[in-house]
């Protein structure tokens, strides 16, 4: 009895010393966090199959297994398990089989499928290229795909033929297309996604499509005789970036018409359980920067369109049926939050999710997901501002959390707190939404340095989610504020629509009411601010060092520092200028430039750092190169960091996002006196 005594003391002293020495956040953290992504309820309700989402410290790569999990939160295991990439499963019908993406076997993806009971599984198919979207046919024989063809392109460099044994150059690449390369995809490579069906028994593909353009995710019809899907089929699709339309497909033919006709993108086509309509998201194109996707219906016989969702000021996405067909479910944003709603086929909205998120590990952006099931259970990625996307389920009783995936790692490390901050611009008076974080063991009694971190898009939103870079910056000491100045989305689309040709400009006021809010509070020294962003928060932080001497430093992350070398050499030419601007860089030079954080370049004196990507092709290297050099050439002190092989999401690898928060860290530690 003494001996037992002792050992639960003994126990009681180990638990509580844990608790009491409980350590800051290290970077090296980050290889050890994970999240769930792609919950898929069974159609029963019973179980979820999701993607859980891991770190190789050894090799540097991010890595997935899928697990399976009952919706009461029992039995909770992996289906799938090693060092690769398993992802993307997909419920049968009947709820007896899955097919899952993986790159087991040989490094090439392959489409496999999984028999629930046995969990045995076998490859569909060795194709040279992936598959991409995946459907199953209503009887569960057939899957309907997405798959890259290739199409060879032919050069009018002839070269002639070299000597036996010569060792030459490899040949010229010729190009001759507006769009010919794509950030993470590198230089594009000649060809289409083009549709497929597949037989759940196995064979070879049938090739359903053969034009020059991509087809988007196909979607069966009841009978199992067509297939829905969207597509841009204009002749000048290049220059028209924003026009496709829903189309239909025989699989009785090969025939394909179109069922929508008008200016603007109509995509992510949804049959209804009775067959007889068809759901999809669109817009009628004002050629406006900040555009509410909306939510129509069309009755395939009548052939008529009908919008559902006008009077809600929100852009919906992720539609799916309600299995009595008479209404849908939709994901959105609002005022940093990412909700389940549900509309009926009267327009009437309910919400009946909130807190989705937490799909963004480095920065805290909205993005979360969720599936339905027959029975109107959801499962859905849980976020929140203590955790990475976890699972949890919603059924008409409430909302329930099936799992903690990072409870190894948060168990012994401390967090910086979260606060939702809301004050007045100085320039109109408008609502702006942010969030302060304290610091680990934070003493408001005390003054602490104060990181600004800006959001990119710039029609996008931050949330009250968790961010390895905030924390990071926390656990560094620093009060960090993060906002949704105006242009974000989540707040309707007259907030959206306020920079509309009109960016950066009144967003640094948002911005620096912000700052003001927070010193006001009085825990922050005013004589150490610093101000770091992203892509459009790169080009607001720019713009910033242009207009204000505050901050004692900054780091402006793959920004636009030139919008006229900007249209011109990122991988969407024809959107940007369009829509962002109207006009052509020669229509308009003036406009292009006084929107560029180049003109303020004689104002700055704060010292700059540049961030980007080797391979961004989206804000290109370049962008950065060039406020480097013009810096330099004003003597303000400054550093050029180039992260090798990264795209415009510089976290492919997670060694590259611990590289840049280094790096952001490292030059304002310089500073801080």
């Amino acid at each position: 009895m003494r001996n037992s005594v002792f050992i639960m003391l003994l126990l009681s002293s180990i638990i509580w010393a844990f608790g009491q020495n409980k350590t800051n956040l290290e970077l090296i953290d980050i290889f050890n966090m994970e999240f769930v992504s792609d919950p898929q309820i069974s159609p029963d309700g019973n179980q979820i199959v999701y993607v859980r989402n891991f770190k190789d410290v050894m090799t540097d790569k991010n890595l997935s297994n899928i697990w399976v999990i009952n919706s009461d939160g029992s039995n909770n295991k992996p289906i799938t398990t090693g060092n690769q990439n398993d992802f993307y499963p997909r419920w049968s019908h009947d709820g007896q089989k899955i097919i899952f993406k993986s790159n087991r076997q040989d490094e090439r993806m392959k489409l496999y499928v999984m028999w629930m009971d046995t969990k045995e599984m076998a490859p569909l198919t060795n194709t040279p290229k992936a598959p991409g979207q995946v459907s199953w046919s209503p009887d569960d024989r057939h899957l309907a795909i997405t798959m890259f063809v290739p199409k060879k392109e032919e050069s009018i460099v002839k070269m002639p033929e070299k000597p036996e044994g010569a060792k030459w150059n490899t040949p010229p690449t010729y190009i001759d297309k507006l769009n010919y390369r794509g950030d993470g995809q590198g230089y594009i490579k000649g060809g289409n996604l083009q549709l497929f069906t597949l037989p759940i028994d196995g064979g070879s593909p049938r090739q359903l499509t053969s034009t020059d353009f991509d087809h988007g995710a196909p979607e069966w019809s009841k009978d199992g005789q067509k297939l829905y899907f969207s597509a841009n089929f204009n002749p000048d699709e290049a220059f028209e970036p924003n026009n496709s339309e829903i189309y239909e497909l025989s699989l009785v033919d090969g025939s394909i018409k179109a069922l929508t006709d008008r200016y603007g993108p109509d995509t992510s086509p949804k049959v209804s359980p009775d067959g007889k309509t068809i759901a999809y998201t669109g817009l009628d194109d004002k050629l406006l920067g900040y555009q509410l996707d909306q939510l129509y219906l069309m009755d395939l016989n009548a052939g008529t369109p009908k919008l559902l969702s006008g009077g809600f000021d929100r852009s919906i996405s992720n539609i799916q049926w309600a299995k009595d067909g008479k209404g849908l479910y939709f994901q959105y944003d609002d005022k940093g939050d990412t909700k389940v709603a549900h509309i009926s086929l009267s327009g009437k909205v309910s919400d009946k999710v909130e807190n989705l998120g937490g799909l963004s590990l480095g920065r805290p952006y909205n993005a979360g997901t969720y599936t339905v099931s027959n029975t109107g259970k959801i499962a859905y990625t849980l976020g929140g501002t203590e955790h990475p996307a976890d699972l949890a389920v919603w059924d008409k009783k409430g909302s329930k959390r099936l799992t903690f995936v990072n409870d190894d790692l948060f168990a012994f490390k401390k967090l910086g707190k979260v606060e939702e901050l809301w004050w007045k611009s100085s320039y109109d008076q408008r609502d702006i939404q942010g969030w302060v974080v304290t610091p680990p063991d934070f003493d408001a009694s005390k003054k602490y340095p104060l990181i600004l971190e800006i959001h990119g898009g710039p029609f996008a939103s931050y949330g009250s989610v968790y961010a390895a870079e905030i924390q990071a910056y926390a656990a560094a000491g620093y009060v960090v504020l993060y906002t949704n100045p105006r242009g974000s989305s989540g707040y309707g689309a007259e907030f959206g629509n306020l920079i509309h040709h009109d960016y950066p400009n009144h967003d640094y006021e948002d911005l620096m009411s912000g700052v003001d809010a927070v010193i006001a509070k009085g825990f922050v020294d005013s004589e150490k601010l610093f101000v770091t962003g992203g892509s459009g928060g790169g080009v607001l932080t720019a713009w910033i060092v242009g207009k204000t001497d505050r901050f004692k430093a900054a780091v402006v992350a793959k920004p636009v520092i030139n919008w006229t070398s900007f249209v011109l050499y990122a991988d969407g030419a024809a959107f940007f200028a369009k829509y962002w601007f109207g006009k052509k860089p020669w229509e308009d030079p003036e406009s292009y430039f006084k929107r560029s954080p180049l003109s303020y370049v004689a104002n700055v004196t704060t010292p700059t750092m540049l961030l980007t990507g080797e391979e961004d092709y989206r804000t290109p290297i370049a962008e950065s190169e060039q406020f480097y050099t013009a810096l330099k050439l004003e003597g303000v002190e400054t550093a050029l960091v180039r992260i090798p092989g990264a795209s415009h999401g510089i976290a492919n690898k997670p060694s590259n996002l611990i590289a840049k928060i280094a790096s952001v860290l490292a030059w304002f530690e310089k500073y801080q006196e």
